[in-house]
């Protein structure tokens, strides 16, 4: 660990990066992509460094850096990783190469190759430093820029309504940004600093404390999202292409639950437990309300996007059920969902680029022509629903088990979502992937070496994390425990207490 600054390197070669393909000369495509490529495998080798020297006994925040920005107002360039952090620049780090590879050709003639690929670096910087932010300013500043890239990234690269999606987009969001910002503004009047670590503990009035917690939670709950703060993300989704619709869902979003996780518990324990009974219920509102609607859609990425609004519910779930199986299960489910909604994006995006359509009823007997393309997308669809044996079921498992032992009822009602996503996703892979073979697919080709690359490490990782999640969970549980006694929360002891031997 010494004093090497790892997470501003980590942060830096993405961002120089892109600003190194967007400098290129027009019309070198091919170097833009290779470069991008290159520059994404050696973000993901320094995650992975930073991963193997993480000691989950040791201090909460590690690979710290505290410079002062400006000192005036007690802003400073302040950086640590704890476990959850940790996981999700891993996260990151992951699924920007990923999403590089899917992506190679997928820019249309006559838009700017370079461009797409610099703001795909530009977005993987700036989530690392808002998983990596321990000032409060700096972490709003970097939530507020991440914007940037994605709004372009829909709007110059979508599908026909991407000028309507990424405006919505935005808009949503700097509404969200604009509360949080009067929030943060109070907090420094309050304490006089950004720097977390001196904002932790905090004795604040209740009718303030509870106002500043609104402030976050909704510009959280909008970047999530959660019902109901969740319309602009059918349009984003669905107008993106591929590759950023997995980014947008797969990391930005991201940036809202673990703002819910670090600073609305943290930051405002009082408040949080106030409002946990209000929010368990949003967060059980979206769960079926989002695997309703994802039932009934006709378009493929529309029902991938709302089956994320019913996964982003039981996160909300974890994260308020305010115990530790619900929190490390909530934690857990923002890497799972990642890779799994990330590789259902993806193989998406592979049949739109060989079907030219996003209908559903434009496929059929795709398993027959292209076995490999089917083949990944059931496993993907099955992490989805959340199959024993594949990743998506140990966080959901933690999460209603978590939630149960304090709220059972939402629980209950929570696993209709499980319910109801075995029905959207079975009914979509028979409708797209079995049956006759429809006309439109006769000729459709099998995943190329190039698509096989970007998605056989996801569904490598949705396996892996299926039978084996114990590394993740032991960087993940020292985090969620030091968040439980922040917020002064200890889990519920167990209603039948263990036997005793027969000599006690």
């Amino acid at each position: 660990m010494g004093g090497f600054p790892w997470l501003t390197v980590l942060g830096a070669v993405p961002l120089a990066g892109s600003v190194g393909v967007g400098l290129l000369p027009r019309g070198r495509d091919l170097l833009a992509k290779r470069t991008a490529l290159l520059v994404s495998l050696v973000a993901l080798a320094l995650a992975l460094a930073v991963a193997i020297q993480f000691r989950p006994g040791g201090p909460r925040f590690q690979f710290t850096e505290n410079y002062p920005w400006i000192p005036q107002f007690g802003i400073g360039y302040s950086l640590g990783v704890d476990g959850i952090a940790l996981v999700l620049i891993g996260l990151s780090a992951i699924l920007v190469p990923v999403v590089i590879l899917a992506s190679w050709n997928e820019v249309e003639s006559g838009r700017s190759v370079k461009a797409f690929f610099s703001m795909l670096l530009m977005l993987e910087a700036m989530m690392i430093g808002v998983f990596a932010a321990t000032d409060v300013f700096f972490f709003f500043v970097l939530f507020e820029a991440s914007l940037v890239p994605m709004y372009f990234i829909i709007g110059s690269y979508g599908g026909p309504q991407r000028s309507y999606a990424a405006v919505k987009f935005l808009l949503y969001s700097l509404l969200g940004g604009l509360l949080m910002l009067v929030a943060v503004i109070g907090l420094y009047v309050l304490a006089g600093t950004f720097e977390f670590t001196r904002l932790t503990g905090l004795d604040i009035a209740a009718g303030t404390e509870r106002w500043l917690f609104l402030g976050f939670f909704i510009a959280f709950a909008i970047k999530a999202p959660l019902w109901p703060f969740h319309t602009w993300l059918p349009d984003a989704a669905a107008q993106a292409p591929a590759g950023g619709a997995v980014l947008l869902v797969g990391v930005l979003d991201k940036a809202g639950t673990y703002g819910m996780i670090r600073y609305c518990l943290e930051l405002f324990p009082n408040a949080s437990r106030y409002f946990t009974p209000a929010i368990i219920a949003l967060s059980v509102v979206g769960i079926l309300y989002g695997a309703l609607l994802a039932v009934g859609q006709a378009d493929m990425k529309r029902l991938i996007a709302y089956t994320s609004l019913s996964h982003f519910g039981f996160i909300g779930l974890g994260i308020f059920a305010m115990t530790s199986q619900g929190q490390s299960g909530a934690t857990l489910y923002m890497v799972n969902h990642g890779f799994a909604t990330g590789a259902l994006f993806l193989i998406a995006g592979f049949l739109m680029a060989r079907n030219r359509s996003r209908l559903i009823d434009d496929y059929g007997g795709v398993q027959r022509v292209a076995p490999l393309l089917a083949g990944t997308f059931l496993v993907a669809g099955l992490s989805g629903l959340s199959l024993p044996g594949l990743n998506s079921f140990v966080s959901e498992f933690l999460v209603l088990v978590g939630t149960y032992t304090r709220y059972p009822v939402p629980a209950v009602l929570g696993t209709l979502g499980v319910i109801l996503a075995a029905l959207y996703i079975l009914w979509l892979y028979q409708r797209t992937m079995t049956g006759p073979v429809s006309e439109r697919v006769q000729n459709m080709q099998d995943l190329r070496p190039r698509e096989l690359w970007a998605i056989g490490p996801l569904v490598a990782l949705i396996i892996a994390l299926g039978l084996y999640p114990k590394p993740v969970l032991d960087v993940i549980n020292p985090a969620v425990q030091h968040t439980m006694q922040q917020v002064q929360v200890s889990d519920p002891p167990p209603e039948v207490p263990a036997a005793q031997g027969e000599g006690s």
